[in-house]
């Protein structure tokens, strides 16, 4: 089962996202630029991919940060899991920050992030004056020691 999600590819240097295996949750997206494009050590850079999406009502694509430029260069996604929801027609930006001590490349056609997409549900908000206990209680922010 899965959904159809249509593409429309905005320039020439777009590609289409891809699983890299058969097992991935993930669909690799890779830069569309028309040119190189740095992330500065310590900030972030907004990296376009060529295309925008019409994602079916009741869905979302999410997002996320490819762990192979995390884990060797510092790379993420600034605000992950990003969000593009299933009415935004414009194309997709990728926003990459870089925490290493030297500035990154990214170069057109190189895989920035990956794109996974989430059903999501309609909710109704009841305003009330009290809420049950739980066990948690009102603890967070790292209440359980981590």
């Amino acid at each position: 089962m899965g959904i159809n999600v249509k593409i429309k590819l905005l320039r020439s240097e777009a590609s289409v996202p891809v699983r890299a295996t058969g097992g991935s949750s993930g669909y690799d997206i890779a830069s569309g630029s028309t040119e190189p494009i740095v992330v500065p050590p310590g900030g972030y850079a907004v990296v376009p991919t060529g295309f925008a999406l019409e994602i079916p009502r009741g869905f979302e694509a999410q997002i996320r940060p490819r762990s192979g430029l995390a884990a060797k260069y510092g790379i993420g996604i600034l605000n992950s899991p990003g969000t593009i929801d299933s009415d935004y027609r414009g194309e997709v930006f990728i926003i990459l920050f870089n925490t290493g001590k030297e500035g990154f490349v990214v170069h057109p056609g190189e895989r920035v992030a990956q794109m996974v997409f989430s059903g999501c549900e309609d909710a109704t908000f009841e305003v009330t004056e009290s809420l049950p206990d739980s066990p948690r209680g009102k603890g967070g922010l790292g209440h359980t020691g981590r």
